[in-house]
């Protein structure tokens, strides 16, 4: 009877596995497109599903903070968090733009030096370095100097937000050429993004790298001891977000044809809700970037559906901070239950 019991038990186990967390995010997305719908048509007479010029905007809007959650979601699976990325982008946008400047334009940043008109290719991998640089920074301070990711990737992104004020004393860098902005038209940005998201999905699943990342995730003193370098990992996953989101700040200036130095403001945190919205763990070791994909769009559905609704901003941002609060407390209370069900 006892051999009975404890087979029952197992059984009645697995009934109650819960389902997969993207399972649940795709369930939450479709139902959040269905009540604007649903609204739409009872408020404003119109459909919001069926407008082809909204979901392009709306999808274009979010894939810049997709790219830049990509990198936020290998950190978080590490079992770190990071706050640099909005501020990275802001200060990766400002120098790739100086370098991105045409010719004819008298006040470009690098005209006396004659580095105007330049190839495509320069901007971009200016960009990329200012970025290489903050994330070699951040995981040098986090795998080495033992600093907690919150604090060092603090450091990072008020330091970051003052290199790209400083850079051109807050004022904004224009006139890029057009085979920069060539990376911000039509829909270019979203297929950037599916890129990255397939690229590094597979690399997650398939590759040491993922399996490492989620190793560390979940016990890194067990990582330490099955013979994993935490400490190199570590500075590789940090410099992969770094540079993920200074390819956000250029896609973004390529797409918004000018550099402000406060972009990328509070996309840290919206990144971070997108990844936690998708089921990635804040305590480590669970998620996917597929996960991360829907968070993204459920994003992108709420604020694009207030649009639609002509929603006043402010009461957006409130709602971003709710989702934001919503999210993690959700991410808790998936942690307890399977806890207990374990």
């Amino acid at each position: 009877m006892t051999n009975a019991g404890v087979a029952m038990g197992q059984v009645e186990k697995q009934r109650r596995k819960p389902w997969p967390a993207e399972l649940n995010a795709l369930i939450g997305l479709i139902a959040i497109m269905l009540i604007f719908e649903i609204v739409g048509w009872s408020l404003v007479g119109q459909s919001f599903l069926l407008n082809k010029l909204r979901l392009s905007i709306m999808i274009t809007q979010v894939a810049v903070v997709g790219i830049l959650a990509v990198g936020v979601t290998q950190v978080i699976i590490s079992g770190g968090i990071d706050l640099s990325g909005g501020s990275i982008i802001g200060a990766s946008a400002m120098i790739a733009m100086s370098f991105a400047q045409i010719g004819t334009y008298p006040r470009a940043i690098f005209a006396a030096q004659g580095l105007v008109d330049l190839p495509i290719i320069v901007p971009i991998l200016v960009g990329l370095l200012v970025a290489l640089m903050c994330g070699l920074i951040n995981g040098a301070l986090i795998a080495y100097v033992k600093l907690p990711p919150f604090i060092a990737t603090l450091g990072m992104m008020v330091s970051a937000r003052g290199v790209a004020l400083w850079f051109t004393k807050g004022q904004p860098i224009s006139f890029p050429t057009n085979a920069f902005m060539s990376i911000g038209d039509g829909l270019t940005p979203v297929w950037i993004f599916i890129g990255i998201a397939v690229l590094f999905s597979l690399i997650l699943k398939y590759t040491l790298y993922g399996k490492h990342t989620y190793a560390i995730g979940s016990n890194q003193a067990a990582a330490r001891m099955s013979g994993i370098n935490v400490e190199r990992h570590l500075m590789l996953v940090y410099v992969i977000a770094s540079l993920l989101a200074g390819l956000a700040g250029i896609v973004l200036i390529a797409r918004s044809q000018t550099a402000q130095p406060v972009f990328g403001t509070m996309n840290e945190l919206d990144a971070i809700a997108m990844t936690v919205i998708g089921g990635v763990s804040l305590s480590g070791g669970r998620g996917s970037i597929l996960g991360t994909a829907l968070g993204m769009l459920i994003f992108g559905v709420i604020f694009s559906g207030f649009i639609f609704l002509s929603v006043d901003a402010y009461y957006q941002n409130m709602v971003k901070g709710a989702i934001i609060v919503g999210a993690v407390a959700l991410d808790q209370w998936r942690q307890k239950r399977q806890a207990r069900d374990a």
